[in-house]
């Protein structure tokens, strides 16, 4: 049966709120992404968002481009479009140290004669130079930098970038070119490369390459699933609007609905810009994004174009340079670390080099297959990246340095501690020494470590470097020797070297203490492959006590809600073991504990596994791990069949798309809420309960 089309009073009407929804919902946009302080909930906004899709749906000639719908990404284009830049997009000088930076502005102030005051301090964000025209405030065209006068036109894939507005409020000019970054913060960088590293496809070296490489995709889809920013920080062409100074120009892009850097900072004198160079090169890894120096600019619009450019240059602008937080060497040899599950951890020794101001011997190689994925060899010149206090990476070879008698990686077939026989099971990265703790001693050393850090026994006198003097002076030769009187004792540990009376007294009572800690942390302390912190919770939950436990079968195990296969054939394969079994038989022996106390879960979340992912809006991930604990849910490390919601905020990744595949109800802050008193009988809480799942 078919219907009429409306009345064209309807189609009016639908028109009339489809333009209203995108007005709101280009707000809301602007007031969580770019001012981070939103005014409505998820779910009202999801509402709005799903009214305007379902208009869109019925209606597509009511759809425009400036629709927040369309942030999804168009389908794939044949290649890019050329776009001139009318106003040249320059690049900028650089200055590598105070006395460069100075020079510049004595060069500047012979060129005017006359003693300049009033200067920005910009974070030079290490992205993607853009430029986006709007024309009656509506994005119109999105092109990268290219040679300066001409770029690419990528307007498809900067309309998926949550920051780019694609409507502009408070009356703009008529015609307003902007310029700007776009850029990825270290934490989705490092997700991207975890997924790709897990699909097996090439990592990205840096996070600008990343966010380069995202916004020229000829899909834009793909774009669209990267979690980009951007900042904006310059203009090209205005009608109608000239404003004074640098920092009024910022001010009229935030007034207008453009994301601008909080941090950017306003100096009157040189020798104030200098202080602000030198405090940003002291905390530039306290922000959540990489720099790679500051960009300094006179703040006069006016003193600016009397100075003009040189070349592609400008003399009113400047980049000082931090030292690089990557550089190139050569790499001498391939080590291997043991890990505490017998991984072989290969990593690179190099020819010494300075990174970002510290001395590199040592960077890490990530595993056997990224070495061979990447042709990593032996006397390779390669390129190596530190960030932070992040262990430095070797990102790749140079090949066009590479020597012909470079040596490829070759997996050792033996430990190279133990020498038992080296394994690599089928479809995993890593390759194992089969001596376990019992031949290994790189093996012991790790899971002691492990057994007394904080998240597992907290035994707090016994850090590092006291774990390494007790094995090394043969007082502990596995985990359960700590607790052994006949072996670590008071007149034991006085003997070692910087151990007082009471300090060995207080690792005495610390390792007493650690007796009384619940069977989940003496479950995670053990380091069993698989099992984590939040796993050996759950484990500890159902089992109770450790006899039951060890007593089990793999199905039995498996069927604990959150639970998969692999790790409940890993339990149960750790159990089998007589060199574990007599571990754990001498803790117990000891006094460990090995019982989980209130193992009986009761609240309104009572019976359900609940995982939770991404960026919540209000709160921590960790705040709302804790609350569905408190009211009895459990919170499960991934999502399975067994997985009774998915709450998911923003960049929510891989685990999203798998309780997609599985049908598993998708949640988001609100929905959670509602879920909550829903089940403490609230009879008005049901709808709003599943109007997030809905959306997902």
């Amino acid at each position: 049966m078919t219907t009429a089309p409306p009345p064209i009073d309807d189609v009016a009407a639908l028109q009339a709120r489809a333009e209203a929804l995108r007005s709101q919902l280009n707000y809301h946009n602007y007031r969580y992404y770019v001012l981070d302080d939103p005014e409505i909930a998820d779910g009202q906004y999801d509402a709005l968002m799903q009214e305007l899709r379902a208009i869109e749906a019925d209606h597509p000639e009511l759809q425009s481009p400036d629709s927040p719908t369309q942030r999804v990404g168009a389908g794939p284009s044949a290649q890019f479009a050329v776009v001139p830049h009318r106003v040249p997009m320059l690049s900028l000088a650089n200055a590598f140290s105070p006395e460069a930076l100075r020079s510049w502005y004595e060069r500047i102030v012979r060129l005017t004669g006359r003693d300049i005051r009033g200067f920005t301090v910009e974070p030079k964000i290490d992205g993607l130079a853009i430029t986006l025209r709007y024309e009656s405030g509506k994005l119109t065209v999105g092109a990268t930098r290219g040679d300066g006068s001409n770029g690419e036109d990528i307007t498809p894939n900067l309309r998926t970038v949550r920051t780019v507005p694609l409507a502009l409020h408070d009356a703009p000019p008529r015609l307003l070119e902007v310029r700007g970054e776009v850029y990825l913060s270290r934490a989705a960088f490092q997700k991207i490369n975890d997924e790709r590293m897990e699909e097996g496809q090439p990592l990205f070296a840096n996070p600008r390459n990343c966010a380069a490489g995202s916004v020229r995709q000829l899909d834009p889809r793909i774009s669209a699933r990267r979690p980009l920013d951007v900042f904006i920080y310059a203009l090209g062409e205005a009608n109608g609007w000239r404003p004074r100074t640098q920092w009024e120009m910022l001010e009229g892009f935030a007034r207008w609905g453009f994301r601008t850097n909080p941090e950017n900072q306003r100096c009157d004198t040189i020798d104030e810009v200098l202080a602000a160079c030198a405090r940003w090169e002291s905390r530039r890894e306290a922000l959540a994004y990489d720099i790679d120096g500051v960009v300094v600019k006179v703040d006069d619009l006016d003193l600016q174009a009397e100075l003009g450019a040189i070349g592609r240059e400008p003399r009113w602008a400047i980049a000082y340079k931090f030292p690089p937080m990557q550089a190139t060497t050569r790499l001498l040899d391939i080590g291997i670390n043991v890990g505490r599950t017998g991984s072989l951890n290969p990593f690179a020794i190099l020819e010494p080099v300075k990174v970002s101001g510290v001395t590199v011997r040592l960077a890490s190689l990530h595993n056997d297959e990224d070495v061979r994925r990447k042709d990593i060899r032996i006397g390779d010149t390669v390129l190596v990246q530190r960030a932070g206090e992040v262990i430095p990476q070797v990102v790749g070879p140079i090949l066009t340095k590479r020597p012909p008698d470079a040596t490829p990686y070759a997996l050792p077939t033996a430990c190279p501690v133990c020498a038992s026989p080296v394994v690599k099971p089928e479809g995993e990265a890593m390759a194992r020494c089969t001596g376990g703790f019992e031949r290994c001693v790189a093996q012991r050393w790790e899971l002691l470590k492990h057994f007394v850090s904080r998240g597992a026994m907290d035994v707090e006198s016994v850090g590092e470097k006291l774990a390494d003097t007790l094995m090394r002076h043969g007082l502990v030769r596995d985990v359960s020797d700590l607790y052994d009187p006949e072996r670590v004792n008071k007149e034991a540990l006085v003997r070692l070297e910087r151990m007082a009376e009471k300090s060995a007294q207080n690792v005495l009572d610390n390792l007493e203490l650690s007796k009384a800690r619940p069977l989940s942390r003496v479950l995670f302390a053990l380091g069993i492959r698989y099992v984590g912190a939040q796993t050996a919770e759950l484990l500890a939950r159902a089992f109770g006590t450790m006899d039951r436990l060890r007593s089990a079968e793999a199905a039995d195990v498996e069927a604990v809600e959150g639970i998969g296969k692999k790790i409940a054939e890993s339990l149960y394969a750790y159990f089998r073991v007589p060199a574990n079994l007599r571990v754990v038989d001498r803790l117990a022996g000891f006094g460990v504990s090995m019982v989980e106390p209130s193992t009986q879960a009761t609240g309104p979340l009572a019976g359900l596994t609940i995982v939770v992912t991404g960026r919540l809006p209000s709160y921590a991930r960790t705040q709302v791990e804790a609350r569905i604990t408190d009211l009895g849910g459990t919170v499960g490390d991934s999502v399975t069949k067994k997985t009774s919601y998915l709450v998911a905020g923003e960049e929510a990744g891989s685990k999203l798309a798998k309780a997609v595949k599985l049908g598993t109800p998708v949640l988001d802050e609100v929905g959670l809420e509602a879920l909550i008193r829903e089940r403490e009988g609230d009879p008005d809480a049901a709808h709003q309960a599943a109007g997030p799942q809905a959306a997902a």
